[in-house]
């Protein structure tokens, strides 16, 4: 294949992935944010929307004070933002529409109406009347692009690089994200006292009553925990993983077991796990001569999430395993675009 054909095919799926990823995180901060809440925690759960995606000095030079409808803004429609919802549909359907002869009639016809309905929702003002349901829509399209060149296309090369790239970004979005929410909690914990993210000894289960649970015992923990334990719901939900926490675990929330299904879980399709499995599988289906390294590197991250244990990775530190996590990713995000894609 082309490089230039896998270079296309490859960043219409990152595009398409990040959107969604966008969408997801939008959602749950503008609900998180109807609940009673101090200023400077409003603050914060839009600064993190932000972090995740390393642009709050692009805002703050742009728009100044962190304001929820600014923000929404800056994320949602902002065609000088290269991370907004309208870039990346945009992008996506652009990469489509020059491997036109590489996708399926429907493949493309999805990518296209997408397009152009983004623009009739913007132009209507559908997204400010109503963002929720405007976010819904981006996922459902993200949904039925990935379904639609799953049911309608050879799986060949041209299918391998589509996957290759999903599964590359969204690892790279679970990453960033838990970093970002364990986090800000870590900072709330320490002016307020929490002492929620640290050693996995240390990581209580939480209940909505507004205590943390110990041995079957609801214990007194006052608004913090109460705020503690909608904090990780949110992050549950931001990866539709809330449901999945109560069938895997039937327990309250504990944010040792949030970390363990986000990361370590291969049956969580949004898992870090879970999504190295598919990065190997797809590189391995491309492999050429270039990419032996390429390919060690991704079987070693995916050794250490099959091999490794919670236990070890929260004893250590969970930032310091997400930092190095995303520098991995990044570097293999770099070896794929040397092996096989065009050089930008």
């Amino acid at each position: 294949m082309l490089s230039s054909t896998a270079d296309h095919l490859f960043w219409m799926s990152r595009y398409v992935e990040r959107a969604e990823n966008t969408a997801r995180m939008l959602s749950v901060t503008q609900e998180t944010a109807l609940l009673p809440q101090s200023r400077d925690a409003a603050v914060q759960s839009w600064r993190s929307v932000l972090s995740i995606s390393e642009l709050v000095p692009d805002y703050v030079a742009r728009y100044g004070d962190i304001v929820p409808e600014k923000v929404l803004e800056f994320m949602v429609v902002d065609p000088l933002n290269r991370s907004s919802i309208y870039s990346c549909l945009r992008e996506a359907r652009e990469n489509a529409r020059a491997v036109r002869g590489a996708l399926t009639t429907e493949v493309w016809e999805t990518h296209n109406l997408t397009w152009l309905e983004l623009n009739r929702n913007i132009r209507d003002g559908r997204f400010q009347r109503d963002p929720a349901r405007f976010f819904e829509w981006v996922k459902h399209r993200s949904h039925l692009a990935r379904g639609v060149a799953l049911g309608t296309m050879l799986q060949n090369e041209a299918f391998h690089f589509l996957r290759l790239g999903t599964f590359l970004e969204r690892a790279d979005n679970t990453a960033r994200l838990l970093d970002v929410q364990f986090h800000a909690l870590d900072s709330q914990g320490k002016t307020q006292g929490d002492g929620v993210p640290g050693p996995a000894s240390q990581l209580p289960a939480l209940s909505p009553a507004g205590g943390n649970v110990s041995a079957g015992k609801s214990v007194p923990g006052g608004r913090s925990h109460t705020r503690a334990y909608y904090h990780w719901v949110t992050l549950l939900r931001s990866v539709s993983a809330s449901e999945v926490y109560r069938q895997v675990y039937r327990d309250v929330i504990n944010p040792r077991r949030v970390a363990d299904l986000l990361i370590l879980r291969s049956d969580m399709p949004r898992s870090l796990h879970a999504c190295m499995v598919e990065v190997c599988r797809n590189l391995n289906s491309v492999a050429n001569e270039q990419s032996a390294r390429t390919q060690r590197k991704a079987g070693r991250l995916l050794a250490d999430l099959q091999f490794g244990s919670i236990e070890e990775i929260l004893s250590n530190g969970l930032h310091a395993y997400l930092v190095q996590f995303l520098e991995r990713i990044n570097e293999l995000g770099a070896g794929i675009s040397r092996d096989f894609l065009v050089h930008h």
